[in-house]
């Protein structure tokens, strides 16, 4: 459901690259209102696109009527609280050859309940090492998807939260 998502990066073009690599897509300038910011586009059918941001740019509402706007970060962090996961058409070892050819860590690890049986796995890759991406090869997307249906969580965990109640007038 998420068509794309936004990420920073101290070198916003080679990091499009590589993420169009593992998507096996095409990067091209983004042509936004954040000057030297990139994307990484899939080309599948539904324009699955990671934009990448100079880690020196902040998002913040806009004022009034106006949509959001971009603000200048001069002290960005050198690591960031967000991460994403993004299915990918490779196979591991190719994306851990991605990963050791940038100087990225590149490790599989299991999900789930510490102290039990992992419910899927996945491939951290740390973009720059500071952001992170897990990618799900074709082989690892079934275990993913089974334990991320209602009727599994329904069990795991009972009722779901209940709804956030509707900002409409009644």
């Amino acid at each position: 459901m998420i068509l794309h998502v936004s990420i920073p990066a101290r070198d916003p073009a080679h990091v499009a690259r590589v993420l169009a690599e593992i998507m096996q897509g095409r990067a091209y300038p983004f042509p936004g209102p954040v000057p030297g910011a990139f994307m990484a586009v899939s080309g599948d059918p539904r324009g699955s696109m990671i934009e990448v941001y100079p880690d020196t740019t902040a998002g913040a509402p806009g004022l009034g009527e106006a949509p959001g706007r971009f603000l200048s970060n001069p002290a960005p962090p050198d690591h960031w609280p967000f991460h994403l996961l993004m299915a990918t058409p490779l196979e591991e070892s190719a994306i851990l050859e991605i990963g050791a050819r940038e100087g990225w860590r590149a490790r599989r690890f299991g999900r789930g309940v510490p102290g039990q049986p992992p419910l899927f796995e996945l491939v951290e890759l740390w973009v720059e090492n500071r952001l992170l991406v897990e990618l799900s090869t074709p082989a690892m997307a079934g275990p993913y998807e089974r334990a991320n249906q209602f009727e599994f969580l329904d069990q795991a965990f009972g009722q779901p939260a209940p709804a956030a109640r509707s900002l409409q007038p009644a």
